[in-house]
């Protein structure tokens, strides 16, 4: 069965936040940031509800821990989210990275 475009962009959305939290030194933003980066960086122009989503199935997955504060969520990387973006797991929903070179 073939992916719709918004599961494509789903799985390929969830991998780029988990990127976007290991880059940061507390492994932590807030939805408003991952909105504009998403929006600005990989041209993927999505509101915050639509972001809260990704944060909520990445969170139920084990790959982020999410606190609401207020309007908006704060995600941290977790160990999980760790072993994905290493390729030592694989979560389903979530694009696989690409092997180191690729």
């Amino acid at each position: 069965m073939s992916q719709t475009r918004e599961e494509y962009l789903q799985e390929e959305a969830r991998l780029i936040i988990l990127r976007m939290l290991a880059e940061e030194s507390n492994e932590s933003l807030s939805s408003n940031l991952i909105v504009r980066e998403l929006r600005e960086q990989w041209m993927v122009p999505r509101e915050r509800p639509w972001v809260h989503a990704q944060l909520d199935y990445l969170a139920e997955a084990g790959a982020v821990t999410v606190v609401d504060a207020k309007t908006v969520k704060i995600a941290t990387l977790t160990q999980r989210g760790h072993r994905h973006l290493s390729r030592e797991i694989a979560i389903e929903g979530v694009k696989r990275p690409s092997r180191p070179g690729e």
